[in-house]
């Protein structure tokens, strides 16, 4: 079966949850992280996926908080 193309989709979750082909972004999440600025601006083209990188971090961010298992396997979980 092929999968989509995630074009125009903007929710992480809906992403990871329903087979979609998208570029796995989570060091992002790492690099961010690491670089502990109190401010950071992200400066991309239109479509290039800020909505999508910001959308993946709120939810990274909201499962630790929560403190709940993380079932997504990407990038960053499995660096750790």
């Amino acid at each position: 079966m092929k999968k989509p193309l995630a074009i125009g989709v903007e929710d992480y979750k809906r992403i990871v949850e329903k087979p979609y082909y998208y570029v796995d972004k989570t060091l992002f999440i790492k690099d961010l992280i690491d670089k502990g600025g109190t401010v950071s601006l992200f400066t991309r083209p239109r479509r290039f996926g800020k909505t999508l990188a910001l959308s993946m971090l709120k939810t990274f961010l909201r499962q630790i908080l929560i403190k709940k298992e993380i079932k997504l396997t990407t990038a960053i979980i499995l660096t750790e």
